[in-house]
């Protein structure tokens, strides 16, 4: 055991019985470094990252390579997800030094923490023309020996560089309509009209782009831009509802595709894919009107409730993508196997003819087994003879392919879906990290408590099927507030497991979770959710704002172990907190009239205003709240009376409202929302009916007390 024996991150904990003489990041492991006048090797990754995995069983469990990283470096690992101040230092590096990144991330370092030489996987000897990691290994040891005067300087310059590189010009004023409309050409230009998504294989989920494409459809009306950003959206969604990139048997979505088409994943589940993908699907439901979008969101969610969350609420990080393999077709891991990539989710077509029987031939057609496999050829033969999942035929297809009734189909599919979730349950599952991340919660309390809103519109079982959503929202809000959450100091901590939370939160931590509080709010109408909103947001504003350059820092600046105070200029896999912040602030200003946040909204419109006007795409939050900022925020109140309203509230949830913040509130909530936002007092239902009334600015127009009445409000 090595002293990572003692961290509680299950990343950390993995790599505890490696031969390497590993330290966390912290002040022990920099005092050897200096001590020792060794070079600092950094090696970066997370708990279910697959090539994270072969470089550990290739590298880092190997005693010949563990004993040069011991003789000639400091060896340091860092969770990327628990330390994303560390890993953002020496990812844009890398970046900016080898031209890509990714994980896992390797990084040499000074005993001052400077960087002079990285790259991402390395394998143990020279392949795919790559360079080998034990020749690395030497050749670094050898110029700090024989040319340590180059390598200083090198880290010096290079630095330098880092504490230079620019974040985005600013500019004189907010950017315009015309900025929006150059990035969506930009997403046009992109688009795979076959597939779907954007560009080529590989494939990423970036939810953002369609939240933002999404809000243009909203903004610009009936224009035929307004119609070819919906196109693509749906197309998008559809697609990655189809393919392989999702769970056809247990729901939720894998991490990307590795090919153009969505159809074969890389396997690994994040909780930020599912909660973001969630929210995209729930908004093109309202969009489109079409329901087959809500029910894949709320797939999605049931996963998550199911597999992701902890019993007292709060969700879970991530699944692997790598598990034993199980035998077939019985359950049990082979005798001598190791762990393989997407051994959990694959099939064989012997499986499903053992599982269906006489209706296997149903199943087949509709995921697209094949006798031999349809799994692509890999050179570890992971997939050989397998299957991956994905919708190969409609219904209806199947329906006139075999001759079969159409609901007789979807009565087979649905039997076999619980037969084959059932004997996936004998398999070696893969491993779970079950830390509890602030930022992931955050946008996951969004999720939930936007499903819980839409879900009062769809289907006959209204607020009764909004039930268990709306409480998975407010366990994981209490989850957080108890335990992560100390109100005495205003601390906010960002990662909880196994009873203790710890490590300061960053800026990206304290804006996800405002943006789940404040959907929350509007699902719940607890005035003491906008309220921790409200504080939190002020925390954040006091920690990160850059009172000089606009935007919000990710980190406080306090720790004098991070090199550079780096503020995210983009929107990646997860939303850059300045993206977050300003569509909270957009709410906010709202709800409660404070000056400084129409202020600190314009400042960073301001300050991404290059990026915004010429590469748009990179920036699809930010790009949203501009869209968000040109068409204005409504309020929309519901005040429910004793005299029904069930289509009145149906009617707008199911009308898609970007820019509208919604409160739902009874005699009670109202008197109680009122000491925070006293525009609500007034608001009572007219002669007991339930009544809607629709704000801009605070100034509302006739209340609306009939669906039609409403419908003209909305629109004026």
């Amino acid at each position: 055991m090595n002293r990572l024996a003692k961290e509680r991150s299950p990343y950390l904990l993995q790599h505890a019985n490696n031969p390497v003489e590993w330290f966390p990041w912290g002040d022990e492991a920099l005092a050897e470094a200096r001590a020792a006048d060794k070079p600092i090797f950094l090696s970066v990754g997370y708990s279910t990252c697959h090539w994270c995995h072969v470089m550990e069983r290739e590298s880092f469990e190997n005693d010949a390579v563990a004993s040069v990283l011991n003789e000639h470096f400091v060896s340091i690992k860092v969770d990327r997800e628990e330390r994303p101040d560390v890993d953002r230092v020496y990812m844009a590096f890398v970046q900016a030094t080898t031209g890509s990144g990714g994980w896992p991330m390797s990084v040499w370092l000074t005993p001052e923490l400077k960087p002079f030489y990285g790259g991402t996987y390395f394998p143990p000897s020279s392949r795919w023309g790559r360079p080998g990691f034990v020749e690395i290994l030497q050749e670094i040891a050898r110029a700090w020996r024989a040319e340590r005067g180059k390598v200083e300087a090198s880290a010096d310059a290079l630095t330098s560089r880092l504490h230079g590189m620019e974040r985005g010009a600013g500019a004189m004023s907010v950017p315009g309509a015309d900025a929006l409309d150059r990035t969506v050409r930009q997403f046009q230009q992109a688009f795979d009209a076959r597939h779907g998504g954007f560009g080529d294989a590989p494939k990423f989920p970036r939810p953002s782009e369609l939240l933002l494409l999404l809000r243009e459809h909203a903004r610009v009306g009936s224009a035929d831009r307004d119609t070819a950003a919906l196109d693509m959206v749906l197309r998008t969604l559809g697609a990655m509802a189809t393919g392989g990139m999702r769970d056809h048997i247990g729901g939720g979505f894998h991490r990307y595709s590795v090919d153009a088409g969505w159809r074969v994943p890389h396997f690994e589940k994040m909780l930020y894919d599912q909660a973001q993908l969630a929210l995209a699907y729930v908004e093109a439901a309202q969009a489109s009107g079409d329901s087959f979008y809500l029910d894949v969101a709320e797939d999605t969610l049931q996963y998550v409730l199911r597999e992701m969350t902890d019993p007292d609420g709060g969700f879970y990080s991530a699944e692997d993508a790598d598990s034993m393999p199980p035998e077939s077709p019985g359950e049990g891991a082979q005798p001598g196997a190791h762990k393989a990539e997407g051994a959990f989710y694959l099939w064989r077509a012997e499986e499903i003819d053992a599982l269906s029987g006489d209706q296997a031939a149903v199943v087949k057609l509709r995921f697209g087994i094949e006798p031999g496999g349809n799994a692509p050829i890999d050179p570890q033969q992971e997939f050989t003879g397998k299957n991956l999942l994905y919708i190969a035929r409609s219904i209806d297809e199947i329906a006139e392919q075999t001759g079969r009734p159409a609901a007789e189909v979807v009565d087979v599919l649905g039997r076999a879906r619980v037969a084959m979730f059932e004997r996936r349950l004998g398999r070696p599952r893969p491993e779970r990290d079950d830390k509890i991340l602030t930022a992931w919660n955050g946008l996951t309390i969004a999720a939930f408590a936007r499903m819980a809103r839409i879900r009062r519109a769809f289907g006959e079982d209204g607020p009764r099927a909004a039930t268990p959503y709306l409480e998975a929202a407010r366990r994981a809000a209490n989850f957080v507030r108890d335990r992560m959450w100390n109100s005495e100091t205003r601390t906010l901590l960002r990662r909880y497991r196994q009873g203790h939370a710890e490590i300061d939160a960053y800026a990206e931590d304290y804006a996800c979770l405002v943006f789940g509080l404040l959907e929350l709010v509007q699902a719940d109408a607890d005035p003491a959710w906008l309220e921790w909103a409200l504080v939190l947001q002020r925390r954040q504003d006091e920690l990160f704002w850059d009172e000089a350059g606009g935007a919000w820092f990710s980190t406080t600046g306090r720790d004098p172990s991070i090199l550079v105070r780096m503020k995210e200029d983009y929107d990646g896999a997860e939303p850059s907190a300045s993206s977050m912040s300003v569509m909270n602030l957009l709410v906010l200003s709202h709800l409660t009239d404070d000056p400084a946040w129409t202020d600190r909204i314009e400042r960073t419109l301001k300050s991404f205003g290059d990026r915004l006007e010429r590469m748009g795409r990179g920036v699809p939050m930010m790009s949203a709240a501009l869209s968000t900022h040109l068409a204005g925020m409504q309020q929309v109140v519901v005040s429910r009376g004793s005299n029904g309203g069930a289509e009145l509230e149906k009617a707008v949830a199911r009308r898609y409202l970007p820019f509208a913040i919604t409160l739902h509130v009874t005699g009670d909530t109202r008197r109680q929302l009122a000491a925070s936002l006293p525009f609500v007092a007034a608001m009572e239902p007219l002669k007991g009916k339930t009544t809607v009334y629709v704000c801009r600015d605070f100034t509302c127009r006739q209340p609306a007390t009939t669906v039609q009445e409403l419908e003209g409000a909305l629109v004026s």
